[in-house]
């Protein structure tokens, strides 16, 4: 979750935009950019979608099986 939290914060930096700001342009309330940006365990995945959208990327849920077999491959 570390990486996600450093992705977004510096991207953000980059488009120059405070977190109320890159909220706005996001479509999400300004607790959801701060909740990413400090690492919270408790994210929407809907939520966070919606921020990554906005670099032209998603998460996508994983099942246990498939890290399993990542992991024998």
């Amino acid at each position: 979750m570390e990486e996600l939290a450093e992705f977004v914060k510096s991207r953000r930096k980059e488009v120059n935009l405070t977190q109320e700001e890159f909220a706005e342009r996001a479509g999400v309330a300004l607790t959801v950019i701060r909740k990413i940006e400090q690492n919270k365990m408790n994210l929407n995945l809907e939520k966070v979608n919606q921020v990554l959208k906005m670099f032209g990327h998603k998460l996508v849920p994983v099942s246990f099986k498939d890290i399993e077999r990542n992991e024998t491959s």
